[in-house]
């Protein structure tokens, strides 16, 4: 019997090459964020370790509460600082260069193709959209990667969902996704790798990819992987740079046609339309056309899920020439410095500013209720970002509808929950 791209890539990093329940692959990369690689680094020195099997492979990014927000988010990129130079961490990243891991880690070459990943963030599964068993763990998981180089797996089962049909105009893989984890549920693929395939997932860009990768784990996924192709090739090789480093192995990360799957699921896109998730989980996706009533206090486009120069045009084309909805606050995360540059040579910055928008410098920010744009009781905000769950974006008595980039640019501009085809 065959097997899945997922246990292809785990098997690949296991001395035994056999399929055990349990694995101890080594770890290509493990990284944590100025949230959880404090907690990692306390349990490291609390076990009694004293080295660093391979510091080249472990990574700090500072995203989430910086630009610090208060003292104890100052003191804790203090302490992964003190911790890198003494284990001589190259890969730790402060606000003078860094950006929100999940993409500025893929940009960084950090993450390739057969790459196993672990990251102290649940939004890790991130990397499967670039071929990578990419999957969020614990802060003691990472603790004990950062020691020793490896990590304990149970082999999950692959679900292999294939995307057919003609996609309609305004599209993206936001709402493809949205759309998935409303058919499946929040525990859908409970410790099981979403596979994203079929045609339409060939014909889509990279940062739609990413963005159905990102949110695999609110369905319950461990990882969500995509096959990598000749798009994901040309895209590593444009923002990695001289980073990104092709083998002929890579084209061979594919699963066999014998493969067991635990089941596949077919979706036929022509029937999706923009969709959005509503309060208080992503699951709870509906047509953007049932939710024109709803009136919105915030508008947030950027973060991990979509953060990317794509997502940001798709926006700035609709903004272009207009005005928000007067009340309806409106803020910009490029997802990574890369990201901000480019948007400001495109001029994207400048429509966004015009239109009524505040630009943030890359942060999680907002995303988990942490600083930069924090919900008040009763404030209904929609968002580009990936959960919503009950006090996400800040008071416990908000709400957080989730959408693609063009519904909440859309929506931006009325005040209200829109579909983009009332303002194109």
């Amino acid at each position: 019997m065959g097997f899945t791209l997922a246990e292809k890539i785990l098997i690949n990093h296991t001395s035994s090459k056999k399929l055990e329940d349990f694995i101890y692959p080594k770890v290509d990369f493990c990284f944590g964020n100025d949230i959880t690689a404090p907690l990692a680094i306390k349990e490291f020195i609390k076990a009694g370790f004293k080295s660093v099997a391979y510091p080249d492979r472990v990574g700090f990014i500072c995203d989430h509460f910086t630009p610090a927000r208060d003292a104890t988010a100052a003191n804790n990129v203090v302490m992964l600082r003190e911790f890198a130079k003494r284990f001589k961490i190259k890969n730790f990243y402060d606000i003078q260069h860094c950006g929100i891991e999940h993409a500025f880690t893929i940009e960084q070459g950090l993450i390739r193709p057969g790459h196993i990943v672990i990251g102290a963030d649940s939004h890790t599964c991130t990397g499967g959209a670039v071929g990578a068993f990419a999957t969020g763990v614990g802060s003691t998981d990472l603790a004990a990667a950062i020691k020793n180089g490896h990590c304990w797996f149970k082999v999950p089962p692959t679900i292999k969902f294939v995307y057919k049909g003609k996609k309609n105009k305004w599209i993206s893989g936001k709402d493809l996704i949205l759309h998935t984890i409303g058919k499946i549920g929040v525990d859908g693929a409970l410790y099981k790798v979403m596979e994203f395939s079929g045609p339409v997932i060939r014909k889509i860009s990279m940062d739609d990819r990413l963005a159905m990768s990102n949110m695999a784990i609110e369905a319950g996924g461990k990882a969500g992987l995509i096959e990598p192709d000749e798009t994901t090739f040309a895209y590593l090789k444009q923002i990695q740079g001289k980073n990104f480093k092709f083998n002929k192995s890579m084209l061979k990360l594919k699963g066999d046609k014998d493969a067991k799957y635990d089941d596949v699921i077919e979706i036929d896109v022509a029937k999706i339309e923009p969709t959005v998730s509503c309060p208080h989980l992503p699951s709870n996706a509906k047509a953007v056309s049932s939710l024109r009533k709803v009136k919105l206090d915030q508008v947030v486009i950027g973060s991990c899920t979509n953060g990317r120069i794509t997502d940001l045009r798709i926006a700035a084309k609709i903004l272009k020439k207009r005005k928000v909805k007067d009340g309806t606050r409106t803020i910009i995360f490029p997802a990574t410095p890369t990201v901000y540059l480019q948007a400001e040579k495109e001029g994207l910055l400048k429509i966004f500013v015009q239109s009524g928008c505040v630009v943030s410098p890359p942060t999680c920010g907002p995303c988990l209720g942490g600083h930069s744009g924090i919900l008040g009781k009763g404030e209904v905000a929609l968002a580009t970002t990936n959960r919503n769950f009950v006090g996400r974006m800040g008071s416990p008595d908000s709400f957080v509808y989730l959408s693609s980039p063009a519904v909440a640019a859309a929506s931006a501009l009325k005040g209200r929950i829109t579909h983009p085809e009332e303002v194109a």
